[in-house]
């Protein structure tokens, strides 16, 4: 009875006092079986398909979050990537499936739809191609739909045509939306071997290996984990670490348990638990907290790395234990726009473009959420791309680029998203060109670690 009540305790003070939420509930939906050559049809298939198996996804959710008393912060769809079903259908219908996906996630009253998105590590397709070429419009166009693309996989190498051209999609994107300082480029990721049931935006989309239908989830616990510290003020290293797995253990119990309500009630399997912390503008729900009470006086100097190697290497030992199925990112984002903590530090000079590059090498998922000066040519944002990329192949591992060149504004300026996006400062870019490398296109080969067979 005491321990019982001693969780309890724990479990409110988590919800009430550290930010414990649930991030995400995620349903994918397999949409394979909506291609049709009638494009009229084909929109009608989809919009069916997914209200068949997501009408409830947001009432079910607000249910399990009252009879347990854990928020459940966004409702999300990823379907099928679009480019697999598009066909030979044109740039205009691409947009055209778009603003299907976008109606049914207003109509349903999900955050966000994953999916529109296209996998040409090793090549490109036709469709694929539309696709992409499409990507700008179609986000600046819509309300909630996310994009990705992959451009590389540790088996394959990295597809520099592709990093090319996502180069100029982005600062379309970009252009489309200056009025909103460039926001659709909030909703579009470019990934080097991405996952197929990752449950967070804007990467998500339904992978073919994945079933019908699937529920899968993310915990949000940068809070949790902060305070926890924050109560071994003199911890050694290897205390530190334990204290850190032993906090991501229950977080990740307790997301678990909601997780798996929600699919039951929904009638269709639970998929994953994603480990991930990711922080919000919330006071003191911030991973360069975390960092800075492990013992670094402001994000990003000399230790940086150090630490958060260690840091994810813990929440990725507890959360392991607590649940069969992790999967996911499984990592700890270092959004620049959603961290208070990552803002503090690049304003102060302490935090870096190259040094939250070096981060990504430790740690899931990559550049994420940085704003850059609204000149920034094509040919920097794909070298940038590229850079992310060969981190990813050489360390078998999701990596991932989500920057926003903001029109008109500079190094320096600050930019409001707004919402959980938050606000981001401009940060300093290297002028020096890389145009020719990536004007010489190709493919960069495998690494030799990718032959494991």
């Amino acid at each position: 009875m005491t321990l019982a009540l001693t969780e309890m305790m724990e479990t409110i003070r988590m919800v009430q006092m550290e930010n414990l939420d649930i991030r995400t509930v995620t349903l994918g939906i397999n949409l394979r079986d909506c291609y049709d050559t009638d494009f009229e049809k084909m929109k009608e298939k989809i919009y069916k398909k997914i209200t068949t198996f997501a009408t409830d996804l947001t009432k079910v959710a607000q249910e399990v979050e009252k009879e347990f008393g854990i928020p459940i912060i966004n409702k999300r769809i990823s379907v099928t990537p679009i480019a697999e079903i598009l066909g030979s259908c044109t740039k205009e219908q691409a947009v055209e499936i778009a603003k299907t996906l976008d109606k049914v996630a207003i109509d349903l009253e999900v955050d966000f739809i994953g999916g529109f998105s296209a996998l040409v590590h090793k090549g490109m397709t036709k469709s694929d191609q539309t696709l992409i070429e499409s990507i700008p419009v179609a986000l600046s166009t819509t309300q909630r739909v996310c994009g990705s693309v992959s451009v590389a996989t540790t088996k394959t190498g990295i597809n520099m045509d592709a990093v090319k051209l996502m180069g100029h999609v982005i600062k379309q994107a970009a252009e489309l939306t200056a009025d909103q300082d460039g926001i659709a480029c909030a909703k579009l990721v470019v990934f080097c071997n991405p996952v197929e049931d990752n449950p967070f935006m804007a990467g998500a989309f339904h992978g073919s290996g994945e079933g019908e239908a699937v529920l899968n989830v993310g915990v949000s616990g940068p809070g949790v984990v902060l305070n926890a510290l924050k109560r071994y003020p003199n911890a050694d290293l290897g205390e530190i670490a334990e204290v850190i797995k032993k906090t991501a253990f229950k977080i990740t119990r307790a997301g678990e348990l909601i997780g798996r309500v929600v699919a039951k009630k929904l009638n269709v399997p639970f998929g994953i638990m994603d480990l991930s912390l990711a922080p919000t503008n919330a006071i003191n729900d911030s991973v360069a907290e975390i960092l800075e009470e492990i013992g670094l006086e402001r994000t990003g100097t000399h230790g940086t790395i150090a630490a958060l190697a260690l840091m994810n290497d813990a929440v990725k030992k507890g959360g392991a234990m607590a649940s069969s199925y992790v999967g996911g990112l499984s990592g700890a984002f270092i959004p620049v726009s959603e961290d208070n903590g990552m803002i503090r530090a690049v304003e102060e000079g302490a935090l870096s473009l190259e040094k939250l590059e070096a981060m990504t090498s430790v740690c899931s998922v990559g550049l994420d959420m940085i704003a850059l000066p609204g000149d920034v040519t094509a040919s920097t944002l794909s070298s940038i791309i590229a850079d992310e990329a060969a981190i990813g192949v050489i360390n078998k591992k999701t990596t991932a680029v989500r920057v926003i060149p903001v029109p008109g504004k500079s190094e320096g300026e600050l930019v409001e998203f707004g919402g959980l996006l938050g606000r981001a400062p401009i940060m300093k870019i290297n002028h020096f060109s890389s145009e020719k490398l990536i004007n010489r296109g190709g493919r960069i080969p495998a690494p030799l670690q990718a032959l494991s067979n």
